[in-house]
């Protein structure tokens, strides 16, 4: 069954109601985390419809919906398409794809997402996967961490961080969460440590899981996968996703290199359903704070 202590979804009725739901329609929920979306979804269908849900955590197995119309797929989503292939799907009216990290691996304080606990600096969505955050910071040079540290995190000087975690493990190595805070910790703006921390686990988070690179991945499979009419629903958390999502439902690539017909008009196989993007009230903020950096982008297949 859901858990909605797992993770509580952001925009819950906007993103069901703007996926434009029919009854006997294919569905994909890209990330299923504790099923809040996906149950939403699964009540929207009639008997004819089919709601197939993506998770590479094995933990999510554990929330699956007990409805033959429900399909739960152990995989990443950037293989949304083969998985479809293999099971026979067909053309899909609608996908949902939520990028924020659930409560679950915050809270989990062993699998070493936050700063707020000490465990070992782990960081993988996906158990199996190969490298953790420790080994990425043992093996990669003080270039490669500045560069990671500037494309996933907003921080000032990511320079200056990057620096500090070569410095540490010179000492010893950085395995821990409260070792890498102790590392980065007297380069980051005392009057900002909290929010550039968060920034620096996130930056991390990212790389270990190649987040980004998914992202893309999945974007171009949709356009493929999906009917004409249907729709592509984003939930992004940071302005590096979003602006990968942004530009693609503008453009049709995650670069939003603009391709002009001949009237000059840029040329998109989609069509966006909001002008702007969707974004919480502030009674859902209070009700759950994490939603507050939540934008939803919608958009049609032209």
């Amino acid at each position: 069954m859901p858990d909605s202590a797992y993770h509580i979804p952001a925009l819950l009725p906007e993103a069901i109601q703007l996926l434009d739901i029919k009854p006997d329609g294919t569905y994909i929920d890209a990330t299923f985390g504790g099923g809040g979306h996906s149950s939403a979804i699964i009540e929207a269908l009639g008997p004819e419809g089919h709601l197939y849900s993506f998770d590479r955590d094995i933990d999510a197995y554990a929330n699956r919906i007990d409805d033959p119309r429900f399909t739960f797929v152990h995989s990443n989503f950037r293989y949304v398409e083969n998985f479809m292939r293999y099971h026979g799907a067909g053309k899909i009216d609608g996908i949902l794809a939520d990028l924020g990290v659930s409560f679950h691996h915050f809270d989990s304080s062993e699998r070493g997402f936050s700063f707020r606990a000490d465990a070992p600096l782990d960081m993988r969505m996906n158990r199996k996967a190969d490298r953790t955050a420790a080994m990425i910071l043992a093996e990669a040079d003080e270039e490669t961490i500045k560069d990671t540290l500037r494309a996933y995190a907003d921080l000032k000087r990511p320079g200056n961080v990057a620096k500090a975690i070569v410095k540490a493990r010179a000492q010893h190595p950085v395995q821990t969460t409260f070792e890498l805070a102790d590392a980065v910790r007297p380069a980051l703006d005392p009057r900002q440590e909290k929010k550039e921390m968060a920034q620096v686990f996130q930056a991390l988070r990212i790389a270990t899981n190649d987040e980004m690179g998914d992202l893309r991945r999945f974007l171009e499979a949709t356009a493929r996968i999906l009917r004409p009419g249907g729709r592509l629903a984003v939930l992004t958390y940071h302005s590096i996703e979003d602006r990968m999502v942004k530009n693609f439902m503008k453009t049709g690539n995650v670069e939003g290199r603009e391709e002009k017909d001949f009237f000059g008009k840029t040329s998109s196989p989609w069509r966006p359903v909001t002008r702007k993007p969707v974004e919480p009230s502030q009674q859902e903020v209070e009700a759950n704070p994490r939603s507050r950096s939540a934008k939803l982008r919608v958009a049609e297949l032209i």
